[in-house]
């Protein structure tokens, strides 16, 4: 049955339109399962009801005619109560309601299983017998694992509006995913696929057909001689049986086969990478379901020539995005930082990822550089968006795909008002950051990026928080030597002097790869990463703290943070490795007449054992800084990049609001100044409960800064004390995001919070 399984889900995941996946399940699940009658019903959110959308075995007409709602006849029932329904004696029950148009009376047996994708149940799939049967528990299993991938091509669906409006022309369709930079925009999308990715190359109409072909044909010539020459390289090293699979290659590759067949696509309206991709996929599909060994080993023959012949089209139009639109929205299976460096930042509009969360480092640096930005759209059919007309709201989590007026001109009106908020808010920013009621809280940014915004951010701002010294190392090909980071370092101190600079040791691992040190790891949100990577390759640390030391030469704004620690052992070592590069530079500075001064030290309260050894800690260090995105990972169990349990991660659960409540008043009877600078701190209603419990100082990124000055200045310490107090007699995150929500409105504050979804 598992094999039959998987042959089900190859054809399924290949069907080129909703219509052809569902007639091919309905076709394969009754004949795997020997029974008289599979259909399928999908839920119409906009009629309220599961219509029936696919069957064999009931009368064909009642396909698109018959519904019902959630709760009516036994198809009602299996949706509304979202768990399997197995019947024996179907009429008997007393939820069946007959259909005359389905001619369902013949049948006796009903087994039914809920579609579910990500809590919202899309469907219902049943098979049906006309004898009486009880369905085992074989069966059912079968089903319910089907049901389960078809919540997967359901949720593609949603690309063509096929699931809400399967009338509509337009394919107007909404997808869901992370909110991880706030903002909206009104722009073009542009799928980036990553370098010969079959199974992610978009659909495009070509506007010169001859063109087209031309440049296929040069493609697989070149792949041509690329394996005539590796054959001959290894033709004294292999047997002749060998050898002959370059000649298997070579007739592969031959007009009549492959290229004909990929030509004849482009004919038909597909350019060269997108017909290559579909006749590739179509082959391995076939060869892969066969029963002959020898040709289901040649599937990956052809996988590979596909990529090869693709790598070349790729290589000669640069993927197909050699421009880029004004405001264009990157869509991609995976952004990374160096991403962001390949579009040109005044078309830069918004970022989309089918993978990542709102604390990646994509998202953090995008909103550090104030683009929108939604992440963790797991089912997004990349193929079909290049192109399109689309709306990235960052609020929400949203893009909506081919958006019609209506709802443009109702985006547009939003966006407006956020620029005339910005506008208002940007006269207050050189203010005090200052409750009514005479309190000060220091500001902090949190940077990384190129000091181009110090002139503009200096004078609103206590300091930098958080310097991410792990962006300048991200985007070179190699480790930054000590006079590279030195002048990297030098720029920041020099920019924010006489402010603070909190800089933060080399903090890669968990979602920060570096492209020429690859860490692979089966969790490695708990494996090696910040601290105790630097400390395993101390000439890497060692480098850095020498840099530091070096550029902070008669500034004295210098303050050194320890990312990722987990015991008192781990800053004991970090610290004598300080203490090793401060002698050795003094000793080659000191003909010079220069000394430098040891620098503040802190940690990062990111990991949960902290909590337990701050006594120990505060004799060591001179500060606490709370990193709050980690730390309610860490709290909740939760990884923070992967889309299917994000919506988990809320730093407003109550056990990390309790958590951070308990740090800052430990900090305070320990005389630890303590500053947080997770993402807490930049959202208002955040902001003001950790004011109200007594932080020192707030950090985040610059674009958040106006709205948490705005609601500082406007809340009392006294009202954001009772705020904590009130938060921390609620049970469940939904509460306290209400409680913070009524709160806002009472204070009339609730333009400096997120739209809702009610807007």
């Amino acid at each position: 049955m598992l094999d039959v399984l998987r042959r089900i889900v190859q054809e399924v995941n290949g069907a080129r339109s909703l219509e052809a996946a569902l007639a091919t399940m309905v076709r394969r699940i009754r004949k795997a399962m020997h029974t008289d009658v599979c259909s399928i019903y999908l839920f119409d959110a906009a009629q309220d009801r599961l219509v029936l959308m696919d069957t064999i075995g009931l009368n064909t007409q009642a396909v698109g005619h018959v519904s019902m709602r959630l709760g009516e006849g036994l198809v009602g029932l299996v949706g509304q109560r979202e768990e399997p329904l197995n019947l024996e004696d179907a009429p008997a029950h007393p939820y069946f309601r007959y259909f005359e148009e389905t001619g369902e009376e013949r049948f006796s047996s009903f087994l039914g299983v809920p579609v579910i994708h990500q809590r919202r149940a899309l469907g219902v799939l049943v098979v049906q017998q006309q004898e009486k049967r009880r369905y085992d528990e074989g069966d059912e299993a079968f089903l319910v694992t089907m049901a389960a991938q078809l919540a997967g091509v359901l949720a593609h669906a949603l690309a063509t509006g096929a699931l809400t409006r399967p009338t509509r022309a337009d394919g107007m369709a909404t997808f869901k995913g992370i909110a991880a930079s706030p903002g909206m925009v009104i722009g073009k999308a542009v799928v980036i696929a990553p370098p010969a990715d079959l199974d992610n190359v978009p659909d495009l109409v070509p506007t010169d057909i001859e063109f087209e072909i031309r440049r296929l044909s040069e493609a697989i010539e070149r792949v041509r001689h690329e394996i005539r020459r590796a054959g001959e390289r290894l033709a004294s090293r292999i047997s002749s049986q060998e050898l002959a699979l370059f000649d298997v290659y070579e007739q592969m590759l031959a007009d009549a086969a492959l290229g004909q067949e990929v030509e004849k696509r482009i004919r038909e309206g597909q350019w060269a990478p997108g017909a290559l991709a579909d006749v590739v996929r179509r082959h391995v599909q076939y060869l892969e379901r066969v029963d002959d060994d020898y040709l289901r080993e040649r599937a990956a023959d052809i996988r590979d020539l596909g990529r090869r012949v693709l790598a070349h089209l790729q290589q000669e139009t640069g993927e197909g995005f050699d421009t880029f639109p004004e405001r264009c929205v990157v869509i991609g299976d995976e952004l990374s930082v160096a991403m962001l460096g390949e579009v040109p930042r005044e078309r830069l509009a918004g970022l989309v990822s089918l993978k990542g969360s709102s604390t990646s480092h994509v998202a953090i640096l995008a909103r550090a550089m104030g683009i929108p930005t939604v992440l963790g759209m797991v089912d997004l059919p990349l193929t079909r968006l290049n192109g399109a007309s689309v709306i990235l709201d960052g609020h929400r989590g949203r893009l909506l795909v081919r958006p019609d007026e209506e709802l443009s001109h109702r985006y547009q009106k939003l966006i407006d008002e956020e620029l005339a908020l910005a506008e208002v808010l940007e006269h207050e920013q050189h203010l005090p950051s200052e409750t009514p009621d005479g309190y000060s809280v220091p500001l902090m940014v949190n940077t990384g990026l190129a000091v181009d915004a110090v002139a503009v951010l200096k004078p609103r701002i206590a300091g930098v928080g958080l310097y991410r010294t792990e962006v300048p190392f991200m985007i070179t090909e190699r480790f930054p030597g000590e006079h590279e980071q030195t002048k990297l370092y030098r720029e920041q101190l020099e920019g924010f002097a006489p402010l603070p600079v909190v800089m933060r040791t080399l903090d890669i691992g968990g979602d920060k790869d570096l492209p020429y040190f690859p860490i692979h790891e089966a969790n490695p949100f708990l494996g090696w990463r910040g601290i105790r990577v630097t400390l395993d390759h101390p000439e890497v640390l060692m480098v850095q703290l020498r840099a530091m030391l070096r550029a902070s030469v008669g500034l004295d704004n210098l303050r050194i943070m320890l990312p990722m620690i987990t015991n008192v052992d781990e800053v004991d070592a970090a610290l004598r490795l300080l203490d090793r590069a401060l002698a050795e530079l003094n000793d080659e500075i000191g003909e010079e007449g220069a000394k430098i001064e040891r620098p503040q030290v802190g940690v990062m309260i990111e990991v949960p054992a902290t909590l337990y050894q701050l006594e120990a800690l505060s004799q060591r260090l001179d500060f606490f800084s709370v990193g709050s995105n980690d730390l309610t990972q860490y709290l909740l169990a939760v990884d923070r990049n992967n889309p299917r349990v994000a919506s988990l991660y809320d730093a407003c659960h109550p056990a990390v609001l309790s958590a951070l409540t308990r740090l800052a008043e430990e900090s305070h009877r320990l005389g630890m100044p303590t500053s947080v600078c997770g993402e807490l701190a930049g959202d208002p209603c955040g902001a003001l409960l950790l004011t109200g419990m007594g932080f020192d100082a707030l950090s985040m990124n610059a674009p958040s800064l106006p709205r948490v000055r705005a609601a500082i200045r406007r809340v009392p310490m006294s009202a954001a004390r009772a705020l904590v107090e009130e938060t921390l007699r609620l049970t469940t995150p939904a509460a306290v995001r209400a409680h913070l929500q009524a709160r806002f409105a009472e204070w009339q504050l609730t333009h400096l919070l997120p739209p809702r979804d009610d807007a």
